[in-house]
């Protein structure tokens, strides 16, 4: 399987935890809950779903491979985004 770099993996993805920092607890809880119900829909998974499994077989056209690459980073930052809202959530009030 040919891999694609995301936002964890590298530069793009040690700023944005410096930015984030989703290991603090700092966010309101209503803030926390927003950020919680930012997620992909229906489509966008589909779509996500259908390039990955085009990728594991090595059937990518360029275009296919930038849009996994583009879902990757956004998938990624939004990672990092609810892991703060989590944490923030569970903090002692």
């Amino acid at each position: 399987m040919e891999t694609t770099q995301g936002i964890s993996g590298g530069r793009e993805g040690a700023i944005l935890a410096r930015l984030i920092r989703p290991e603090d607890e700092d966010l309101p809880a209503e803030a926390a809950q927003a950020l919680l119900n930012i997620r992909f829909d229906r489509s966008d998974l589909d779509r996500i779903h259908e390039l990955v499994t085009k990728n594991q077989e090595d059937a990518l056209t360029p275009a296919e491979k930038a849009d996994l690459e583009s879902y990757l980073h956004v998938s990624s930052f939004l990672d990092l985004v609810h892991a703060k809202a989590r944490r923030s959530l569970k903090k002692p009030h």
